[in-house]
């Protein structure tokens, strides 16, 4: 349900996210999901690895600005109205998405996964349980 997320802020630059890649291939550590947000100068890329305290370590020993930050892992119908479904539950019980990615997933599935960022994130945690939405692994 809960997943740790990496932020790397990087320049905006040619090669800055693929040197981001190579230490995190380098040391054997898989991405599982990501995002990048820009401006004209900088860039926070946001992972979900399947190893994250190693690729905090390696991002870190390689120069890069890290955060490690708790997100929400959840899991959604794979059909037309699987995610509004989810949403409209949250917009109607005032839980509030700060923002809100996919989870990368190999081949055909009933559901999908996508990672958010909540605000007050137990309580929303707690009120998203009461409406029975499904959290991934």
């Amino acid at each position: 349900m809960f997943f740790k997320q990496i932020s790397v802020f990087l320049e905006n630059k040619t090669g800055r996210l693929a040197e981001i890649t190579g230490v995190l291939a380098d040391n054997g550590i898989d991405i599982k999901a990501l995002s990048i947000a820009d401006t004209n100068d900088f860039g926070i890329l946001r992972l979900i690895v399947d190893k994250p305290a190693e690729a905090l370590t390696a991002l870190t020993a390689s120069g890069f600005r890290v955060r490690e930050t708790p997100v929400v892992g959840l899991s959604l119908e794979h059909k037309p109205g699987g995610l509004h479904r989810v949403l409209k539950l949250m917009e109607k019980n005032n839980i509030f998405i700060e923002y809100i990615y996919d989870f990368l997933s190999a081949g055909t599935s009933e559901t999908a996964t996508i990672v958010a960022k909540l605000e007050n994130q137990d309580e929303a945690v707690a009120k998203m349980r009461k409406l029975e939405i499904k959290f991934s692994d």
